[in-house]
């Protein structure tokens, strides 16, 4: 899952980043409208959480603007929790709002919830024997408990998502990974080597030779 975090309390921002890596998501961080719109202009997050009140454009033009697109879900957060900002924030184009302080497992089942709210990426998803539980982040193969790093598990799980269909190299680095990683690593070969050998007999991941992998 990738998520774009804007916040311009940059100790904020880092916490909230730092929390939703370790939680198993690719997290890009910014700190204003500016640059979250640009940031979600060259590439496809499944989550924004975007907090309001942001300099050089406002959070509320932000959220209007990203709205419009069929592209990622919009969390808003603001210190502002009455029940009319509430609703100002949801007209807005906002999915889910949440004020603050709030606790950081609240923020990142809300996140999680808002990524599963496509019909081609339910929960539970299955193939033969393998099993990914993306609300649990969980996987397992015939029964037997796969031990999956985060980003082996995001492989996994955008896989099974695409039901059959080729996954290239490049869409994998984009949402499994976030910003910061090199795109001429052998970082996803890499991963997909262990995840193959976690996985176990017989093979369930094809390589198709100058498109990517597929299930």
């Amino acid at each position: 899952m990738r998520v774009l975090v804007v916040e311009d309390h940059v100790t904020l921002a880092t916490r909230i980043g730092e929390g939703m890596r370790d939680a198993g998501m690719a997290v890009d961080v910014v700190h204003d409208g500016a640059a979250a719109l640009a940031a979600a202009g060259g590439t496809d997050y499944d989550v924004i959480v975007l907090d309001r009140d942001l300099p050089v454009v406002h959070g509320d033009h932000v959220c209007r603007t990203l709205a419009t697109g069929a592209g990622a879900r919009i969390l808003l957060l603001t210190a502002a929790t009455s029940v009319d900002d509430r609703v100002d924030g949801l007209e807005l184009g906002a999915d889910d709002y949440l004020g603050k302080p709030f606790a950081f497992p609240e923020l990142v089942a809300r996140v999680r919830a808002l990524s599963r709210r496509t019909p081609s990426a339910p929960p539970v998803m299955q193939h033969r024997d393998l099993t990914v539980d993306r609300a649990r982040h969980r996987a397992a193969r015939a029964g037997r408990h796969l031990s999956l790093t985060r980003k082996e598990f995001g492989v996994l799980e955008m896989l099974i998502a695409a039901d059959g269909g080729v996954v290239s190299a490049e869409e994998l680095l984009e949402h499994v990974w976030d910003a910061h990683a090199d795109p001429f690593s052998n970082v996803v070969s890499v991963t997909l080597t262990r995840l193959r050998r976690k996985l176990g007999p017989p093979p369930l991941i094809e390589t198709v030779v100058g498109r990517g992998y597929r299930m």
